[in-house]
C-alpha cells in the first residue's frame, strides 16, 4: 500500500502499475477538502516514486465522483474574491498535479463522473467507461462555472464549440455520446471495465500509444485561427444569451473565459478559470442557485425516508374526475409504473382524459424517451371506467373532480364508501380547507390533500395537505406515492389555500391596487417578467389559471383572512368576470389570444381590456421599475413568511421550493426568503414600510421586523 485514507486507496496492482482507487465513506465519491488533500499527499508520493510506470485511477463504487462536495460552498464563498482565487487555485493545482504525473494515465469511469469527477477524469491521458457512465460539467446549474480546470481541457480535447454546448448547458452524456465527441477513448460492459484499462494502460507503458502527445494538447493553446475563433464564439455568446438570458452570468462567463484563454498555454488558462469562478462565487445567482440544490436534496431526502417508513404501499391508484388534470395525473402515475384507474359520470371527460394521456405519451415518443411498445404499456395501465365497482380495490385515490366543496364532498363521501379500510382518499383541491371536507368522511386519518399544479405533466411541486385528523402513516404514504410519480412532494398544513395559492393572492391583490391606481398592466408584466425574472407576468398568469378560477378562489381567501385579504373594490379581477373575459380559456383577459400564421398561439394587448380597466381605475401613470417589483412582490413575501412563523409549513428551505417548484419563482432568486435575504431583511422591512399605508398585506409581522432588527436571515449563508 502506497498511501490509504477514509476517502481513497493507492497501491500497487502490479509491477510499475499503481491503482489509484476513490471510496469514500459515504455513499458516494465527491470531492472535498479532505479528499483533495488525501489526493495531494498520495500524487506527491506517486511523482516521487522512481518505480512508477503507469497510474489507473478508478472508483470502489458503483459510481466515480458525483462532483464537489455542494455542502461546503456557501459558507466558504463568504471569503472575499481575493481570498476565493487562490483557495480555488489551491484545489485546480492538484488535479495540474495529477495531469503531470510523468507516466501514462488512464480512468475507468462508471455512474456519474459529474464535475469534478468529470474533470479528474479529463487529467488523464486516457478514459475508458463502462456502459453505465454519464459525465458531464453540470456546474452552471449552481450559478459557476467548473473550476478544476474544465474551461481549460474540454475545448483541447473535444474542441471549442463542442466544449461550450457542454459547460452552458450542464447537460450529462452517456458513455457512448461521449465517445463520438472524442472524450472517452473506449466503451465497455461493466465487468470489463477494469480489465480494458489495464490493458490500454500497458499499450501505453509499452509505446504502442502516444500518451504524451495526446497530454501535449492540454498543455497547448486552443488550434483555432482568428476566423474560426471568432465565429466560434461569436455564435456561442449569441445562442448563450438567447437561451440564459441576462439573469444567469455562468454561462456567458465560461464562454467569454475560454475564449480569452484560447491563446494560452496551461498555466495562463487555469489563472483565468480561477479567477472566473471566484467571481462567479460571489454572484447572488450562485448563492441562489446552490441553495436551491441543497433544499432540493432536503425535499428528496424526506420524501427518501417517506417511504422507507411508510406502512402502506401504493401499487394501484384512482383519480376521480378525468379531463384534463384527471388525464394528466393518470399519465403521470402510469408512466411511472402505477396503474391507475379513471373514473368519471360522462364518458366525454374520459375521452378527453385517455386524449390528454395519449398526447403526452406521443410527446414522449416524438422525443425517443419512449418506445411505441413502452406507449402502448402505459396507455393498457389507464383503466378508464364510468362504474365506481372498478375502483374497488384500489391503494389510493386522487379525487380531481370540480372545485366545489359540496360536491367534492358528496364524492369523496361515495366513494369511500367502496375502499378498503386501510385505503388512503385523498383530494385535489386547490383551496378548499381539508378539515371542511374530511366531515363528510368517516375515516378522516386515512384523508389529505394532494394538489397537483398544472399542466401535471411539467410542473414538479405536489402540495400534501395535512388535515387535523390525517394520519402519519397516511402522510408518509402519499409523500411516498407523490415521489415515484417523479414530483416533489412537500407536506404543509390546512389552512385557506394551503401554501402555493395562499401566498399567491396577495400577489395578485398587490397588481390589482397597482393596476387601479393607474399601471399599465403590461409595463407591469414586462418588469416581472424581464426584470424580476416570472416566466408570465401577473396579468398573464391571471389569464393562464383562469380569470374566472381567481375570481372564485378570492371568495376562499376572503373568508380565511377577512381583514388581510378581503375583497377590493373594482378589482379588476372580477371586473373581467363579470365581463366574461375568463382569460385564455374563452380567448379574452388582459389580453386577447389567437393563433399566428403557424397556428403557435398568441396574445395581444386588447383595446376592450384597457378601456374596461380605464372605467375603474385612476387615471394612468407611470411606475418605475423598482415600484412595480415592490408593490407586487411585498405582500407575497410577507404572506410567505406568515406561512412560515404559522407552521403551515416546516422549513424555510420547503418554502422556496414551493415557490420555484409550483410558481416558478425564478430560480436565481432563489425563492422568496432567500430573495429577502439577499436585499438584507432591515431593506425588505424599509421597502415594506414604504407601502404600509396600501393595506395589512404590505405590513410586515412583529418577528419579521425583530429579525431584522437582530441581523439575522431565514438562511444561514
Amino acid at each position: 500500500m502506497i498511501y490509504q485514507s477514509d476517502n481513497i486507496s493507492v497501491a500497487y496492482l502490479k509491477p510499475g502499475i499503481v491503482r489509484f482507487a476513490f471510496n469514500a465513506q459515504g455513499s458516494v465519491n465527491k470531492f472535498d477538502q479532505q479528499t483533495l488533500t488525501d489526493c495531494k499527499t498520495a500524487l506527491d508520493l506517486l511523482h516521487a516514486d522512481k518505480a512508477l510506470k503507469g497510474v489507473i485511477f478508478c472508483s470502489d463504487k458503483d459510481t466515480f465522483i458525483v462532483g464537489a462536495d455542494i455542502t461546503e460552498f456557501l459558507s466558504t464563498f463568504l471569503r472575499p474574491e481575493a481570498e476565493l482565487i487562490p483557495w480555488i487555485k489551491q484545489a485546480s493545482d492538484i488535479f495540474d498535479l495529477a495531469e503531470d504525473l510523468p507516466v501514462p494515465t488512464i480512468v475507468a469511469l462508471k455512474g456519474f463522473a459529474l464535475g469534478g469527477g468529470c474533470e479528474w477524469s479529463l487529467t488523464s491521458d486516457y478514459r475508458v467507461a463502462d456502459t453505465t457512465t454519464r459525465i458531464g460539467l453540470p456546474e452552471v446549474k449552481l450559478g459557476l462555472m467548473p473550476g478544476f480546470g474544465g474551461t481549460v481541457r474540454l475545448p483541447r480535447i473535444i474542441g471549442a464549440d463542442n466544449a461550450m454546448e457542454w459547460i452552458t448547458t450542464g447537460k450529462d452524456h452517456s458513455a457512448e455520446q461521449a465517445q463520438k465527441f472524442g472524450l472517452i477513448d473506449a466503451v465497455v460492459a461493466p465487468e470489463k471495465l477494469e480489465a480494458a484499462a489495464l490493458s490500454m494502460l500497458e499499450d501505453a507503458i509499452a509505446g504502442k500509444l502516444d500518451w504524451r502527445k495526446k497530454r501535449a494538447v492540454k498543455l497547448q493553446p486552443l488550434k483555432l485561427n482568428k476566423t474560426e475563433a471568432t465565429m466560434s464564439f461569436s455564435t456561442a455568446k449569441g445562442m448563450v444569451f438567447a437561451n440564459a438570458g441576462k439573469h444567469y452570468p455562468a454561462p456567458m462567463l465560461a464562454v467569454s473565459t475560454i475564449e480569452a484563454a484560447a491563446g494560452l498555454d496551461r498555466a495562463g488558462a487555469m489563472a483565468l478559470e480561477n479567477a472566473g469562478f471566484a467571481k462567479l462565487a460571489k454572484t447572488d445567482a450562485a448563492t441562489a442557485q446552490i441553495g436551491l440544490f441543497l433544499n432540493d436534496q432536503l425535499i428528496k431526502g424526506k420524501a427518501k425516508k417517506a417511504a422507507k417508513t411508510a406502512t402502506k404501499a401504493v401499487k394501484k391508484a384512482a383519480v376521480l374526475g378525468a379531463g384534463i388534470m384527471g388525464g394528466g395525473i393518470a399519465y403521470q402515475s402510469a408512466l411511472k409504473g402505477v396503474p391507475v384507474v379513471m373514473k368519471d359520470i360522462a364518458d366525454k371527460a374520459l375521452q378527453l382524459g385517455m386524449a390528454e394521456a395519449t398526447k403526452l405519451l406521443g410527446k414522449q415518443v416524438e422525443r425517443n424517451k419512449l418506445d411505441a411498445v413502452g406507449m402502448a404499456k402505459v396507455i393498457a395501465s389507464i383503466t378508464p371506467t364510468l362504474s365506481n365497482e372498478n375502483v374497488k380495490g384500489v391503494d389510493i385515490v386522487v379525487e380531481a373532480v370540480v372545485e366545489n366543496p359540496k360536491i367534492k364532498g358528496a364524492v369523496l363521501k361515495e366513494v369511500e364508501a367502496l375502499l378498503s379500510d386501510d385505503a388512503i382518499l385523498t383530494s385535489n383541491t386547490s383551496t378548499i380547507s381539508i378539515d371542511s371536507l374530511a366531515t363528510n368522511l368517516s375515516r378522516p386519518q386515512n384523508f389529505c390533500g394532494m394538489h397537483f399544479f398544472n399542466p401535471v405533466h411539467r410542473m414538479p411541486l405536489v402540495e400534501v395537505i395535512r388535515g387535523k385528523d390525517t394520519s402519519e402513516e397516511t402522510i408518509a404514504a402519499v409523500v411516498a406515492y407523490a415521489a415515484k410519480m417523479g414530483k416533489s412532494p412537500i407536506v404543509v398544513n390546512d389552512c385557506p389555500g394551503f401554501f402555493v395559492n395562499r401566498v399567491l393572492f396577495p400577489y395578485f391583490a398587490g397588481f390589482s391596487k397597482l393596476v387601479l391606481d393607474g399601471a399599465d398592466f403590461a409595463q407591469v408584466d414586462k418588469v416581472m417578467e424581464k426584470q424580476f425574472g416570472w416566466p408570465m407576468g401577473p396579468a398573464y398568469l391571471l389569464d393562464v389559471v383562469g380569470l374566472d378560477t381567481a375570481y372564485h378562489c378570492t371568495d376562499v381567501m376572503a373568508d380565511g383572512f377577512p381583514t388581510r385579504m378581503a375583497k377590493l373594490d373594482n378589482d379588476p379581477v372580477a371586473a373581467m368576470y363579470k365581463n366574461e373575459r375568463y382569460g385564455q380559456k374563452n380567448g379574452v383577459g388582459f389580453y386577447a389570444y389567437s393563433k399566428d400564421a403557424k397556428g403557435k398561439p398568441k396574445k395581444d394587448i386588447d383595446p376592450a381590456a384597457v378601456s374596461l380597466l380605464a372605467d375603474i381605475s385612476a387615471s394612468k401613470q407611470d411606475f418605475s421599475r423598482d415600484e412595480i417589483i415592490a408593490r407586487v412582490m411585498v405582500p407575497m413575501i410577507n404572506e410567505t413568511i406568515r406561512c412560515l412563523e404559522e407552521g403551515i409549513v416546516a422549513s424555510a428551505a420547503e418554502v422556496d421550493m414551493g415557490l420555484i417548484y409550483g410558481l416558478g419563482f425564478p430560480p436565481f432568486r432563489g425563492g422568496p426568503l432567500r430573495y429577502a435575504d439577499t436585499i438584507g431583511l432591515s431593506n425588505f422591512v424599509a421597502l415594506a414600510d414604504k407601502y404600509a399605508h396600501l393595506g395589512e398585506i404590505y405590513q410586515v409581522t412583529d418577528k419579521t421586523r425583530a429579525m431584522a432588527a437582530a441581523g439575522q436571515r431565514f438562511f444561514p449563508v
